[in-house]
């Protein structure tokens, strides 16, 4: 019978490796209708409260505005659409791409009920700013806290 020492390092090598190659092939590039829908994301967002409104911004680079649809209610925003690739015939050679392509839909519930009928948007660079101004009874929303002596 062999004795065999137990090496740590090589477990954890192994294990990185084995992790590594997981991430490798989930991301591996996929062709036609694979591709689309397996590269559609949903837009990245920052969502910044103060007393007077609610500012949200999302990240949808390369889209135009007429294709992105925005929905509000008093307490979700609803974002949607579609961002296409672009068909290119290329006598020679292979495209490859990393570009993200496919339909998207994000619902953002919001802290504090708005005025949905007075929201501003504007969509410049590929970010989408949302203003919602919350509704009168938010403003004025103030909570009483009862402070206990300590023991």
């Amino acid at each position: 019978m062999a004795l065999v020492y137990w090496n740590p390092r090589r477990e954890a090598e192994s294990l990185q490796h084995q992790i590594t190659r997981l991430f490798e092939d989930a991301l591996a590039p996929y062709s036609g209708e694979q591709k689309q829908e397996y590269f559609s994301t949903v837009p990245l967002a920052e969502m910044q409260e103060t007393p007077e409104a609610i500012h949200l911004k999302l990240e949808i680079p390369g889209m135009e505005a007429k294709d992105i649809d925005v929905q509000v209610t008093e307490k979700a925003v609803s974002i949607s659409g579609e961002r296409k690739s672009e068909q290119k015939s290329e006598d020679q050679g292979e495209t490859k791409s990393e570009f993200r392509y496919g339909r998207f839909e994000r619902l953002i519930p919001l802290p504090a009920r708005i005025q949905h009928t007075n929201v501003k948007a504007e969509y410049k660079d590929g970010i989408l700013n949302l203003t919602l101004p919350k509704t009168e009874q938010e403003k004025n929303k103030v909570v009483k806290v009862q402070l206990e002596p300590a023991a």
